[in-house]
């Protein structure tokens, strides 16, 4: 069943804990920090509810309408429907909310493609996750997850036992009834208004850490369950001075865990530290949840490179040589990021039979694209707006006053521009670079997919070696000993 914007909305009050420092949200829906990013999500619910959009966001399972990120691509045609639901997703918020609606629940989609891969411990799951993916899917639910340890838990010198509590997420109980979890784990994106938040280890485990090798899913109002979210950048923000902040801050949080249980139907991994990580590998899931990644970060660039272009336009400067050069430079990137998703379609991989999925050597390729070109990409934005954001007024009062309006509106005018579309411009423009929200954009962008280092390893363990090797030893093995030159 397909859900609406206002059933997505009406779950906000369902008595999940939720901080922001040491205040007690009494209602995500309506707090200044969250109330744009949730009607952003709505939003997402709306569209992809609406007629005209159900053949490309919707397919049809068991007689019911479900939702096209839910899909188990059997042909490429499905991976391409997917591609293209995500794209429009991605589009409502010009890709800067990150854990959208389609994307924890591609993880899961993805692992619901091979099950048989989670019956490979001792204790075996590979029937929780067709159960539960078929009910994110018949619930149209939202997931976030929290897939990493703390920060300081990584060091256990320095963070042990304090007051009989540690940092690190593990389970501390079990019975017939299921497990109990204690600790913290970092880091749900969207997690406060998440129906559910998944449960993971995406960073290796040691063998001696069997106990924080579990992965579950637990419903965001569960007893015991609080989620901390980080400095808000929307709680102050206005829409005409901050118009990307107030609509898409989706914040991050680190999820606390003080004495929640988790019923074993719900639980995925335990006491399996390889297996923990191995999951999303060793099935789709990391190709479809990352394809989602790949093909929102190319909306932000498009959008990116719009703003930049329109900022050249607005200064009149589009026309010299060194900044067509810049514009170029940046098309070429935006051109470059959506051949690599459209390969990740058309090299697709048979991985769980009958299914197919996209080609994860591209994904993971594209990753590591994204992350170290972010920098450069709104740096190529800050570069070609120059001081020019100095100059705009403090705020979109002076439009108002009848003291500052005929000044601002004459003075600030561009030749083909109102003054007030000009100060629109380069408030986006602040609010993707300059902004705390644009901070923990760049910032974002740059961990998302964890360090550079582990998303390197994706591609290092992918590459062809055994091929590539081969060609520099067939060119070895035509060149003479120095033997024969004699």
């Amino acid at each position: 069943m397909l859900r609406t914007g206002r059933q997505f909305l009406d779950t906000l009050g369902d008595g999940r804990v939720v901080y922001i420092g040491s205040e007690r949200v009494p209602d995500v829906r309506r707090h200044a920090a969250f109330a744009g990013a949730a009607d952003t999500l709505a939003a997402s619910y709306d569209y992809k509810t609406a007629a005209e959009n159900r053949a490309v966001m919707s397919y049809r399972e068991r007689n019911c309408d479900c939702s096209a990120y839910f899909l188990r691509a059997r042909r490429r045609e499905d991976l391409r429907q997917r591609s293209e639901a995500h794209k429009a997703l991605a589009d409502l918020h010009f890709g800067f909310m990150g854990r959208g609606l389609d994307h924890v629940t591609s993880f899961v989609t993805g692992l619901a493609m091979e099950p048989e891969v989670l019956d490979r411990g001792k204790l075996k799951f590979g029937a929780n996750i067709v159960r539960y993916y078929e009910y994110l899917r018949d619930g149209d639910l939202f997931a976030s997850y929290a897939v990493h340890p703390a920060a300081q838990a990584k060091n256990k010198e320095a963070f042990g036992d304090v007051k009989g509590r540690q940092a690190v997420l593990r389970v501390t109980h079990e019975d017939d009834a299921g497990i109990v979890l204690n600790g913290m784990k970092m880091l749900a994106t969207g997690g406060v208004f998440a129906d559910e938040v998944w449960i993971g280890n995406l960073t290796p485990l040691a063998p001696d850490q069997a106990s924080q090798a579990i992965t579950c899913a637990v419903p965001t109002g569960t007893p015991g369950l609080e989620l901390w979210a980080r400095r808000p950048t929307a709680v102050h923000a206005t829409s005409f001075d901050d118009p990307l902040a107030i609509r898409f801050d989706e914040s991050d949080c680190m999820v606390i865990f003080k004495d929640v249980r988790v019923p074993w139907e719900r639980v995925f991994v335990h006491n399996d530290a390889e297996l923990s990580r191995q999951i999303y590998l060793d099935t789709p899931a990391h190709s479809y949840g990352n394809h989602q990644s790949n093909v929102r970060y190319l909306a932000k660039l498009q959008f990116i490179l719009g703003l930049t272009n329109k900022i050249c336009v607005s200064a009149g400067v589009r026309q010299i040589p060194a900044v067509t050069e810049t514009l170029g430079r940046l098309a070429a990137m935006e051109a470059a990021l959506d051949a690599m998703i459209k390969g990740q379609i058309y090299e697709c991989e048979t991985r769980a039979h009958p299914y197919v999925s996209f080609n994860y050597r591209y994904v993971a390729a594209a990753l590591n694209w994204c992350q170290e070109n972010y920098p450069l990409i709104v740096n190529t934005l800050r570069d070609i707006s120059g001081g020019s954001i100095f100059q705009m007024p403090a705020d979109g009062s002076v439009a108002t006053d009848p003291a500052t309006r005929d000044i601002f509106m004459d003075y600030w005018r561009g030749s083909n521009e109102s003054a007030i579309d000009k100060m629109k411009l380069y408030r986006i423009a602040w609010d993707v670079y300059g902004s705390a929200f644009g901070g923990r954009c760049t910032q974002y962008e740059n961990f998302y997919a964890g360090p550079s280092f582990i998303v390197r390893a994706h591609s290092f363990r992918t590459a062809p070696w055994d091929r590539v090797n081969a060609l520099v030893d067939a060119f070895m093995r035509s060149i003479p000993d120095p033997a024969a030159c004699d």
